[in-house]
């Protein structure tokens, strides 16, 4: 189930709506409607394709995806010219992939074949010159993980609702939801929400990284107090279990620098300590935290310079 917030101090509720229709099946009887009168509002373009092209089923995903990427400054209509084949013949459609672009009720461009993605932008872009497109997908993804960053997990999630409401199986999105639940103190949920989506969401990198620093929150909670373990670690550096659990105790508590200085402490004195746990606990961390954070980069680093010195 998808969430967002309604508002500050707001509780987690249910979508109110889907995403645009800014794809859909054309035909002969369609097209005019489709095509020539939605064009004097808002570019359309063409896709015109068949079953057994190869290079369609190539094109026809990366179009789709800059479409939406485009977030409504385009729309795209797919005609299969084996069931449309009198609409093909008229607009000379004589090899698929063939992509028509439409403006203002009249074809204005068009190319052949399955072009590369960058290719598809700089044309959809000079389609849509002088249009004023909204954010994109990958915007609104920076926006939602700034305003994270930024302490405001309930604004954030609203940004990332708004994502899966255009795209349900954006994995990205649903880690960012996790984080916003995590953020707020509520682990519970982030669980429940987590154990509710989709597998193929559930393996996406960002929604795995989500699940590793749940799981490592559960395995934090379980040690004793700071302080006490800051205490006897002080009377006795080399006692690297009390040096571990402390690593742990200050990950709990959202000291994640402090937990990595730990257990490259450990790595630096016993790199085998109780069978690599230290290094392992490491990594588990980069992945939760992500491979761009800056404490992921300079922890990388730092071990690196540990174990190949």
């Amino acid at each position: 189930m998808d969430l967002i917030f309604g508002g500050k101090g707001g509780k987690p509720q249910s979508p109110a709506g889907g995403g645009s229709d800014l794809i859909r099946e054309g035909s002969t009887q369609t097209f005019v409607a489709d095509v020539i009168e939605a064009s004097r509002t808002q570019p359309v373009i063409v896709d015109f394709w068949a079953t057994w092209c190869g290079p369609c089923k190539q094109l026809g995903p990366t179009l789709e995806k800059v479409v939406r990427d485009m977030r409504g400054a385009v729309r795209m209509v797919k005609i299969d010219v084996d069931q449309n084949q009198d609409l093909a013949a008229q607009l000379r459609v004589q090899s698929v992939p063939m992509v028509y672009a439409f403006k203002d009720g009249r074809p204005v461009d068009a190319f052949v074949g399955a072009l590369p993605e960058s290719q598809i932008r700089t044309f959809i872009q000079r389609l849509t010159a002088g249009v004023e497109a909204p954010p994109s997908i990958a915007d609104l993804l920076e926006s939602g993980h700034a305003l994270l960053g930024e302490g405001d997990p309930h604004a954030a999630a609203e940004v990332f609702q708004q994502v899966l409401d255009e795209e349900p199986a954006n994995g990205p999105a649903h880690a960012g939801l996790l984080r916003c639940l995590m953020a707020l103190g509520d682990v519970a949920g982030a669980k429940r929400l987590l154990e509710a989506l989709p597998p193929e969401v559930a393996k996406h990198a960002d929604v795995a990284a989500v699940k590793t620093a749940l799981d490592l929150q559960d395995s934090a909670q379980a040690v004793g107090p700071a302080a006490e373990l800051r205490r006897k670690v002080a009377n006795d550096p080399d006692d690297l279990g009390a040096r571990f659990d402390l690593a742990m105790a200050y990950y709990a508590g959202n000291e994640p620098e402090a937990a990595m200085d730990e257990l490259l402490d450990i790595v630096k004195r016993d790199r085998a300590w109780n069978d690599d746990a230290a290094r392992k606990q490491l990594l588990k961390m980069f992945e939760a935290l992500g491979p761009t954070h800056a404490l992921t980069v300079s922890g990388r680093r730092r071990l690196s310079t540990l174990l190949f010195a």
